[in-house]
């Protein structure tokens, strides 16, 4: 198993940054890939971007392009998330995602194995 834990949001004003970070403990080395998704209230859980934990490789949804980054720390067996120029659209309880998987591109919920508890991303403008 492998556990998840996010931490990093907050209330921010439109424009500002906020990075996000997800601490992957236990069977680290069933992890292929990770992603982050998003959840706003009454909507489904959605796809903002993931990565390969080996190479590197990245991908993202077009609303969040050129303006989140994702990365990760092998060493210390975490994820991260810049997300800048945030808006009130990017309100969400993200949450972090882990996949024994190796392909990156993969943005549906289900093709994820572990998740984190979530954090709460509050953008007002």
């Amino acid at each position: 198993q492998v556990q998840l834990v996010e931490s990093g949001g907050g209330k921010v004003q439109a424009g500002d940054s906020l990075r996000l970070s997800c601490a992957a403990s236990g069977r680290t080395s069933d992890i292929e890939s990770m992603a982050w998704f998003h959840q706003a209230p009454g909507k489904e859980r959605e796809f903002v971007a993931a990565i390969n934990w080996i190479s590197g490789g990245t991908y993202y949804t077009d609303s969040v392009k050129g303006r989140f980054t994702i990365s990760r720390d092998n060493a210390k067996n975490t994820l991260y998330v810049q997300m800048n120029r945030l808006k009130p659209e990017d309100s969400a309880v993200y949450y972090c995602s882990a996949s024994r998987r190796s392909d990156y591109k993969m943005i549906h919920s289900y093709q994820y194995d572990y998740w984190g508890q979530g954090t709460q991303v509050t953008v007002s403008s």
